[in-house]
């Protein structure tokens, strides 16, 4: 089974999709490997690297896309790109299926099997695939660099025969993957830290990173099935922002980490409240991209507010594009390697009574077999 990586397009992506330690395992079981050249250049990876492993270096992008029984890759592709796959390919990476119809019905019209990244189930058999969790982890903790690389004062409390420097106050909203790890990073840097979530169970998870849990009562909320964030009506949100309002003016550090998956996230720092924090102070919103957490914010832009630095920059994880790339390919192999026929047929086995695939599976045999992104997408039209 021909195993097809491209390198990825998209403006600024550093990110890769294989190393040569996944290509050596894929090798190992049987794959044939194949792959654009300078994939890798973006994450400090070169061509010979994985032709030691095994793999086969194409510069030709149209003949590796036609020749592909599989394509692993990072980003969404062009739609342009679609048709160039041959009828019957696999074809894995994120997809934005909520958002993205036309690509989605492209690839049901190509007959090519779409499997979206971004909705591997959250369960813990997946949590080894699960690409969301493993780059916002990262995210988590490049933003509160950036934040320490901006703030004009230092993060730990500092005891000199010239006085003593108080601790920053690091205040995180949100405590999923991203959110928990910010803390962690703030922590160990030394910060004061309070975090809030609007699911008061992970408040155990902030208490144990030792940040303080900002309690605030929203009535129910709870969270999905998956384990994330339901979505907050407008007035829980008000609720919320009027309850962060005296943090927020008291902290030196605010970051953002609050997103609805498919949705535009909500606003959580408003402008009054930018106007309320002290000149030097930084606020990074990790959701700019895709809406925005902070009024005032500018996707992939660092403005400043009054002297408040916003710091805007998306794509985080790719900051840290090595890092990235390991975790992103070790999730892609063990979604290949789960279901793969190592003693016959030496290939990937689509097999959707698997408890995982039927979840990320978008499009199967010329068709959108995901029933909700079905249903979405058959209500637009």
């Amino acid at each position: 089974m021909r195993l097809a990586i491209p390198r990825e397009t998209h403006p600024g992506e550093n990110r890769a999709s294989v190393t040569p330690e996944t290509v050596k395992k894929l090798v190992r079981m049987g794959a044939d490997i194949v792959i654009e050249t300078g994939a890798g250049a973006g994450a400090g990876i070169s061509d010979q690297e994985f032709t030691a492993e095994g793999a086969t270096i194409e510069s030709d992008r149209d003949a590796l896309l036609g020749s592909a029984d599989m394509v692993l890759r990072l980003r969404k592709p062009e739609l342009a790109e679609v048709a160039k796959l041959k009828p019957g390919c696999i074809h894995v990476s994120y997809l934005d299926p909520f958002n993205e119809h036309e690509l989605i019905r492209e690839f049901a019209a190509k007959n090519v099997t779409a499997i979206s990244m971004e909705m591997i189930p959250r369960s813990t058999r997946s949590q080894k695939m699960d690409a969301l969790s493993s780059q916002a982890n990262l995210a988590g903790y490049t933003a509160v660099m950036l934040a320490a690389a901006q703030l004009p004062r230092i993060f730990p409390m500092m005891m000199t025969p010239a006085g003593t420097l108080k601790p920053a106050k690091v205040f995180i909203i949100g405590a999923g993957v991203a959110g928990l790890q910010a803390i962690a990073t703030a922590k160990r840097l030394g910060a004061r830290v309070t975090a809030f979530d609007s699911r008061p169970v992970v408040a155990e998870q902030v208490q144990s990173l030792g940040a303080k849990f900002l309690e605030i009562d929203l009535g129910d909320t709870g969270q999905t099935a998956d384990g994330y964030a339901r979505e907050l009506t407008p007035e829980q949100v008000e609720i919320q922002r009027q309850a962060q309002k005296a943090v927020i003016a008291d902290s030196d550090v605010v970051i953002t980490t609050a997103q609805v998956f498919g949705r535009k996230p909500p606003v959580l720092v408003t402008a009054d409240m930018i106007e309320g924090m002290a000149p030097g102070s930084v606020v990074v919103d990790m959701a700019a991209e895709t809406g925005g957490n902070v009024e005032g914010s500018v996707p992939n832009e660092t403005v400043d507010v009054n002297g408040v630095t916003i710091i805007g920059t998306g794509n985080l994880a790719n900051l840290v594009a090595r890092d990235a790339t390991t975790m992103y390919a070790n999730n892609l192999f063990n979604l290949v390697e789960d279901t793969w026929d190592k003693e016959e047929t030496k290939a990937f086995v689509l097999d959707l009574e698997n408890d995982i695939l039927p979840g990320c599976v978008i499009t199967h045999q010329g068709a959108v077999v995901h029933p909700t992104i079905k249903d979405i997408i058959e209500g637009a039209n």
